[in-house]
């Protein structure tokens, strides 16, 4: 299929080819039959990507101290190695999609295949879409008209939050495609509606729906012109739609108000707010978030866990459904809006000089297809020698594409498949490390007979099943941490490879890195007990995201603490035998990101894990200390390593190495030559096992027994 992405590297606006997405649990395929172009919003990402880099930086200023901050701990080529490849991600650009439905996933009832939908979807042939950002078309509504529909409910979303009365007095600020529809609406609503904008065009076009619609070009003083319309009240609310840079805007909005009045920013402007100006009226200023209740709720948007009617009347959903109503009912009207219709194939038109592009709204028509869509694409020029090492890689992330695929592009690994749940993010890195496929349909990988190592680096959830299938499949299998989230994950897994024969390796990469293997050196391989204490100073992510929903990320003790359970294992040569966790604050859960995990392994040692999400992020992140014997070793950062009382050794140092190359020239060469895996399976399941036994001693309050 074809998609049309934005290039943040180079700024180029490309249409590109990719595999169609497989419809997912909870969501819908959609075949696209139009799409608009949201000028506004669109054009600031086009220009970003154009952007130099130093242009680049002083838009996200923020991003520039997170660096600087990143630079100090990690040091330079790592940070910009994180940098380069997140330019490298090309971004997909639309959100106003209308189709028709041509697969429904599993928990989807209030869909059928052949209805006409609304959604979110990209400008792309093929789009799955959660079904709680679907709406279903009346038939009264043309496709064209449809795709107003998310547009028209970012409006709405700002006229919620204003919540006027009939007869209230309204401004909004910016006649743009938002602010022309927020326009129409408030009259439909019994306001009276002024507009300013500072094209004609669309001060014309406002006229012709009856709106009191300004140019302050010709010389109209805007907060005067309220004033007098308004009989010397000022207006009731303020809604800006407009986009600029300046603070201008914010204080006219403000001057033009009545004492207590309104203010809600639906656009992007400048936010030097001067306090005299609210606090002389009171005002109230609140920034509109998209298409209403339910933006940016995983659980809402992705699980499809819809707010009851009765306690959240009008949900982003919702405010699609009435949106087309709307047009349904001529409450509105769209189709004036309409400045140009053009075939996909010829998108260049509009986006070839966005910055002059004087369009209201420029709709992209997409040619009639039948059949399956195509799931698979091949990178001909890049055509591999099967042969032993060919990899298929199943999840095309982050972390794929900055670390895996960098690494493995250094070892002798054949490099078949890459596979993504949407098509581009997969076909982006096919082409940049010369991947022979790029797919959305993992079974592809698991029947192709080139293959014989699967790499999953997927989300979490994901793990535990795809290392069964490919085990079960006949596939050597390496899945990034964790191997599973729960013991009846483990015992699928276990079961599958006793079966199979095949070898399992985890992205516990931490025992393969340079400073763990002098580390290891320096101990020793006497099996005697120590005692180890492992600081991970992992820094905050907010609750909402992934990693720390149970179900799917396993929380950041399983996800990610099991890094330096592994590591201490390798260190010591013993399995941990019983684990007890204690987390920060007066009523523990059963997830969390600030814990101390302690440890004792079958030889006697004793080991404490910190797991800290509270520290500063100029601090080291990583930091271990071994006391054997009367000797001291100290890592920090995986940069530097100090020896105490050591007779040949007192310190090395390093660029800040956590294992990963190491561990995949070492994971290539087995696959290739055979041997043992890089690490014991008995180890892999002790690790698990004790991660879990965490979560259970957080629960109980108790030492857990691993068994």
């Amino acid at each position: 299929m074809k998609q049309i992405i934005q290039d943040l590297k180079n700024g180029d606006t490309i249409l590109e080819e990719v595999p169609a997405p497989i419809v997912k649990q909870g969501q819908v395929l959609i075949q696209t039959t139009r799409s608009l172009v949201s000028l506004g919003t669109e054009r600031m990402l086009v220009e970003f990507g154009k952007a130099n880099f130093f242009q680049k930086a002083l838009q996200q200023p923020d991003k520039v101290k997170e660096v600087i901050n990143k630079v100090k701990t990690d040091g330079l080529k790592p940070t910009v190695n994180a940098v380069f490849n997140k330019l490298g991600q090309p971004l997909p650009l639309g959100y106003c999609n209308v189709g028709k439905i041509i697969a429904v996933g599993k928990g989807v009832e209030e869909f059928t295949v052949g209805d006409r939908v609304a959604s979110n979807g990209h400008h792309a042939e093929y789009v799955s879409v959660p079904k709680n950002l679907v709406a279903k078309i009346p038939d009264n509504i043309s496709d064209d008209e449809a795709t107003f529909t998310v547009i028209g409910a970012i409006g709405l979303q700002g006229i919620r939050l204003a919540n006027p009365t009939f007869g209230e007095s309204v401004v909004v600020v910016g006649l743009g495609l938002i602010g022309l529809i927020t326009m129409q609406l408030l009259k439909a609503n019994g306001c009276q509606v002024i507009g300013f904008d500072y094209d004609p065009a669309k001060v014309a076009l406002a006229k012709s729906f009856g709106i009191d619609a300004v140019n302050p070009g010709e010389g109209i003083d805007q907060v005067a012109y309220v004033k007098n319309a308004t009989n010397g009240v000022g207006a009731d609310a303020v809604i800006i739609t407009a986009s600029n840079k300046g603070n201008e805007i914010i204080s006219q909005s403000a001057k033009m108000s009545r004492k207590r009045g309104r203010i809600i920013l639906v656009g992007v402007v400048g936010l030097d707010i001067s306090r005299a100006d609210f606090f002389e009226k009171e005002l109230t200023f609140q920034v509109s978030c998209s298409y209403g209740p339910g933006r940016y709720d995983e659980s809402y948007e992705q699980k499809g866990q819809d707010y009851p009617l009765g306690y959240v009347r009008w949900t982003e959903k919702r405010n699609f459904e009435a949106i087309l109503q709307a047009i349904g009912t001529n409450l509105i009207q769209v189709a004036p809006l309409i400045t140009e219709r053009v075939p996909l194939d010829e998108y260049i038109q509009i986006y070839g000089d966005m910055g002059g592009n004087k369009s209201i709204a420029s709709i992209l028509l997409y040619p009639e297809k039948s059949g399956q869509p195509n799931r698979s694409i091949v990178i001909e020029s890049n055509k591999i020698t099967p042969g032993k090492g060919t990899v298929g890689i199943i999840g095309a992330g982050n972390f794929t594409s900055a670390m895996i695929l960098p690494c493995l592009k250094k070892t002798p690994a054949k490099l078949k498949f890459i596979s993504s749940s949407g098509g581009l993010s997969g076909t982006t890195l096919a082409k940049k490390f010369n991947i022979e496929q790029s797919t959305t349909d993992n079974s592809l990988i698991l029947k192709d007979h080139d293959v014989d190592l699967v790499m999953v680096t997927t989300r979490h959830n994901a793990h535990a099943k795809m290392v069964s299938d490919a085990l079960n499949s006949g596939k050597h299998v390496f899945v990034e941490k964790p191997l599973a989230l729960n013991q009846d994950e483990l015992d699928q897994i276990l079961k599958a490879y006793l079966q199979s024969g095949k070898t399992v390796s985890v992205g516990f990469n931490r025992r393969f890195a340079p400073l763990a293997l002098k580390m290891k050196k320096a101990l020793g391989s006497g099996n005697t007990p120590m005692n180890i204490i492992a600081t991970m100073n992992a820094g905050f992510i907010p609750a909402n995201v992934w990693v720390h929903d149970m179900e799917i990320g396993g929380g950041r003790i399983i996800g990610e603490a099991c890094h330096f359970i592994d590591l201490i294992t390798y260190l010591t040569g013993s399995k941990v035998k019983a684990v007890c966790m204690n987390a920060m604050g007066t009523h523990p859960e059963e997830n969390t990101d600030n814990a101390i995990i302690m440890l004792k392994y079958e030889n006697g040692t004793n080991a404490v894990i910190n797991y800290f999400a509270n520290g500063s992020k100029s601090y080291s992140k990583e930091r271990v200390e071994v006391f054997h014997q009367e000797r001291t070793l100290i890592m920090d950062n995986w940069r530097n390593l100090k020896g105490f009382g050591f007779k040949n050794f007192s310190s090395a140092s390093s660029g800040q190495d956590k294992g990963h190359q190491n561990q995949f020239n070492l994971l290539i060469e087995s696959i290739q030559k055979g041997g043992h895996p890089i690490i014991p399976m008995d180890e892999l399941v002790n690790t698990t096992k004790a991660s879990f036994s965490a979560i259970e001693s957080l629960k109980t309050g108790a030492w857990v027994v691993v068994d």
